[in-house]
């Protein structure tokens, strides 16, 4: 493509050089630099672009586009100067890969707790209903047949365009994808033109990052200004309040979902057990039983945000009940380890106050004698959680055992403290166990004939974090081991 092409609608300060290069290839990360690329210079949290200039042009580069200037420029070598390249990049991304999302239905899903299960549950309905559709989020990317290792919960512009381009190619129909907050606040999705929006809840999370929870909140609901068909809200939420009083301005239809009667879509009758829920959904134009065989409240949350995006795309019920009915669970996601049979054993994600306090409750309606819970917090994130999850998991459990969960380049037992300091607030029983390994293996030795241990925090995650190294660890992996090795199975 032509670089002036690419370059449409794009507010240029400086250029240098010719506008009429072939551009063969976009790029954010040197490395990746062939003949006729143009480089894009982004000013990250680590490095700066800017830096890799000359390494992109004697990789080939033609064309660089930076936001500070320049002590040299390279003859032959085109310079375009914006105020700011991350942003730039999206809409860059856009042009290159010719606006693909414009002809998938893109649904994105925001929102701190329910996304992840929530993109599986929508992508199981539609693919029953005879739509071929793919998937971006946390766990992995399902892209034109191959399964893709997802690096973050949301793709880099560039990235997540040539994607989407590729669906395109492979006459794919619809693509759901997790939007986090900090795709939104970073631009990576901005230009994507999403059909449906949908906002899941709100709690303190990645407030390193966002500094406060109304920031936190703020890049939430930008998701809601790029969709077209209709904008779907979780009215039980605060968050979900906030964001509909705003956002009823637009004009983008709106349908809520919730567990109360004021709710578009919301449920009534709800019954669980260790398998499965089942509930009475109400809609404008029906009520149906529905069953999701994955146990907890917040399974309930998540199916009616599913239900909600299939009914504003016109699918029928009886699809919506057997996609949802096909869903048999999603990796770390409330995942019972069917080997134990005298106890339960649950590992989950929930590695936030209001997922772990969720997960808990949850459990323990389907408990029958003790509900043990291993868990531990992440290193070099929001440390205010720690105290509160300490005293939350106190509240609840019967025994804690705390533990160390990608603790960074954070002391361990630093962030252990913390936790205790909540957990001592309720009187609990816990223990303290460094090793995640051990920790998980004294769970299990303690577990009795109708307990159920639940080991959060990690969920599908194959890896341990500790300084700057990363060791191999899988929770449901670990716990099978230990339990082998122990006969306790």
């Amino acid at each position: 493509m032509l670089l002036k092409d690419i370059l449409n609608k794009i507010h240029i300060e400086e250029i240098i050089g010719n506008k009429e290069l072939d551009i063969d290839n976009i790029v954010y990360d040197s490395r990746k630099v062939v003949p006729d690329s143009m480089f894009i210079c982004i000013t990250g949290f680590k490095t700066d672009g800017h830096i890799y200039i000359d390494q992109a042009i004697q990789k080939g580069a033609t064309a660089i586009m930076i936001e500070k200037d320049l002590d040299t420029y390279v003859d032959g070598i085109t310079y375009i100067k914006v105020k700011n390249t991350r942003k730039t990049m999206a809409v860059i991304a856009k042009n290159f890969y010719q606006n693909p999302s414009k002809e998938l239905d893109l649904i994105g899903i925001t929102g701190t707790n329910g996304k992840t299960s929530t993109t599986y549950m929508i992508k199981s309905i539609l693919e029953v209903s005879n739509k071929k559709t793919n998937l971006i989020g946390t766990i992995a990317n399902y892209i034109a047949g191959e399964e893709i290792e997802a690096d973050r919960t949301t793709p880099e512009s560039i990235d997540l365009q040539r994607m989407f381009r590729k669906m395109v190619d492979f006459k794919v129909d619809a693509c759901v994808m997790e939007v986090s907050s900090h795709s939104l606040e970073l631009q990576r999705v901005m230009g994507s033109e999403f059909k449906i929006g949908v906002f899941t809840n709100l709690t303190p999370e990645h407030l390193d990052f966002h500094e406060s929870i109304d920031k936190y909140l703020n890049a939430k609901k930008k998701l809601f200004y790029q969709t077209s068909l209709c904008n779907i809200i979780n009215i039980d939420d605060k968050g979900g309040r906030k964001i509909l009083e705003e956002i009823s301005k637009l004009s983008t239809p709106i349908l809520t979902y919730g567990l109360k009667k004021y709710a578009d879509i919301f449920a009534q009758n709800i019954e669980m057990s260790m398998k499965h829920i089942s509930f009475d959904l109400i809609t404008p134009k029906y009520t149906e039983k529905i069953i999701v065989n994955i146990p907890g409240k917040f399974t309930v949350y998540n199916a009616l945000a599913a239900i909600a995006v299939s009914y504003g795309l016109g699918i029928d019920i009886k699809y919506i009940k057997e996609g949802l009915s096909n869903i048999k669970g999603v990796a770390g996601r409330m995942e019972s380890i069917d080997e134990f049979s005298n106890f339960a054993v649950i590992v989950d994600y929930a590695h936030t106050p209001d997922a772990l306090e969720n997960l808990i409750k949850s459990a323990r309606e389907f408990t029958q004698n003790r509900l043990i819970t291993v868990f531990g917090c992440g290193g070099d994130r929001d440390p205010k959680k720690r105290e509160i999850m300490g005293k939350i998991s106190g509240e609840y459990s019967d025994l804690t055992i705390i533990t160390s969960d990608n603790p960074r380049s954070e002391d361990p037992m630093k962030i252990i403290k913390m936790i205790e300091k909540g957990i001592k607030s309720t009187n609990a029983n816990y223990f303290i166990e460094e090793n995640r390994r051990e920790a998980i293996a004294l769970a299990l030795r303690n577990a009795q004939k109708g307990d159920v241990v639940l080991i959060a925090g990690k969920g599908h995650e194959t890896y341990q974090i500790v300084g700057d190294e990363i060791f191999e660890f899988d929770d449901k992996k670990v716990a099978l081991e230990i339990a082998r090795k122990e006969e306790l199975i």
